[in-house]
């Protein structure tokens, strides 16, 4: 947990010195009251000196405006060296302080996904903001639900898997929709497929997002190759042009989205000490206790900065993010120790969320709410087969370094990742 590390009591007849030490810097800070049973005061602040004037000078007149002079006893601080660092410490505080309505504080929803419901006998994809551990299939943080749905539409064009609402009968007179007419549905609804044919499908729907989009190309390309060398060149152009147009759709896919599962990634910043960058691990989803790189010390220390890396970001040492420190899970389905047999109960079993923190959509929401905003501080780096140290290392050099300083005397903007 990101501490408030820093505190001075406060006393009105002498608030000039009060303010003095206070440094104008951004913070996360926290006024306590003289009563203790009273709310504590719980923000962030691009100033704090300014914040705290605001909040405990006399008021000039008569005003509105909260002022907090005649009954704050202290203020407990932590100066941070960007907004993602800050809006972290800020989650976690206002979680412990409000725990009933944190949300609400914060204006926190749950970001939106893709969802495959693998408990419904023909599952469809869909967009959604509710993650439970109902053993379905997520794949995202988008930046919008309308984000998702577009991708989503688009990608499932590649695929035949059902995108209607109804309930599935399998009844050979029900007339079907106009995806089946244009034959981009195997059509369960009236019978136009078996359930083993229609599980495939869905398997190679989850296979493709579960990689990205990977497997898919992958597949297309190997097919193509195979039609080529078989001089069966009408083929190899059918598949090319499919192949073009996977490409196209999966070209318009953030990097963040990826199975929720698999979501191993590293942010980097700034921190509010100097020569220091802070790392922000998450592991499937979750953000990880910070790490801070303090690199006017790492000079006298016997192992490198890649070896203490290595020591903390070790995906071998990597424990289960999604039960370990709390007591909570979302609502896992009664049912997941009685999964089915068969391709369906296959899928569920090597696709499904079974298990996950309470915390899981929330540390979604503010990896996405950073990672789309724009302009964006920092740079994020994802794990695939293991973690990029060197390119890591070289992030830390560029985030270290000062801003250049244009002829016309004002500081550059830094470059954004």
């Amino acid at each position: 947990m990101l501490e408030l590390d820093c505190s001075q009591e406060f006393d009105a007849s002498r608030d000039t010195d009060f303010f003095a030490t206070l440094p104008s810097r951004p913070a996360v800070f926290l006024l306590e009251m003289a009563d203790a049973s009273a709310r504590p005061y719980l923000a962030k602040a691009a100033d704090l000196r300014r914040a705290a004037q605001r909040l405990l000078l006399p008021p000039e007149m008569p005003s509105q405006r909260l002022n907090l002079r005649g009954v704050a006893a202290r203020i407990r601080y932590r100066l941070t060296g960007s907004k993602f660092e800050q809006t972290l410490a800020l989650y976690q505080h206002v979680r412990a302080h409000f725990p009933h309505r944190y949300r609400d504080l914060l204006r926190l929803r749950p970001p939106a996904v893709l969802k495959l419901n693998l408990r419904n006998e023909y599952p469809r994809c869909y967009a959604t903001r509710r993650i439970h551990a109902d053993g379905s299939f997520y794949f995202g943080p988008f930046p919008s639900r309308r984000a998702a749905e577009a991708f989503g539409e688009s990608f499932l064009d590649l695929f035949k898997m059902r995108r209607c609402q109804i309930k599935i009968r399998r009844d050979p007179q029900f007339p079907g929709c106009i995806y089946s007419e244009m034959k981009m549905c195997l059509a369960p609804c009236f019978a136009s497929c078996t359930k083993d044919e229609y599980d495939a499908e869905v398997g190679r729907v989850l296979e493709a997002l579960a990689t990205a989009g990977a497997a898919l190309t992958e597949k297309m390309e190997c097919e193509r190759e195979a039609a080529s060398e078989a001089l069966d060149f009408e083929l190899a152009a059918a598949l090319h042009k499919r192949l073009e147009k996977a490409s196209l759709v999966l070209r318009g896919l953030p990097e963040l989205p990826r199975r929720i599962e698999a979501l191993d990634a590293v942010v980097l910043q700034r921190a509010g000490e100097k020569k220091t960058i802070v790392l922000f691990p998450i592991r499937a989803g979750i953000l990880s206790e910070p790490i801070f790189l303090r690199f006017g010390e790492l000079s006298s220390q016997p192992r490198s900065v890649e070896a203490i890396l290595r020591a903390e970001l070790d995906p071998t040492a990597k424990i289960d993010t999604h039960s370990a420190g709390t007591e909570h899970t979302l609502n896992a389905d009664a049912e997941n120790c009685r999964i089915p047999t068969g391709s369906a109960g296959e899928h569920r079993r090597r696709y499904g969320l079974h298990t996950a923190s309470v915390e899981l959509p929330e540390h979604l929401s503010l990896i996405a709410r950073w990672f789309y905003s724009k302009p964006r501080e920092g740079e994020i780096f994802f794990r695939e087969a293991e973690w990029p140290y060197r390119r890591i290392l070289r992030a830390c050099s560029r985030l270290l370094a000062p801003a250049a300083v244009p002829q016309s005397g004002r500081k550059a903007s830094p470059p954004q990742s």
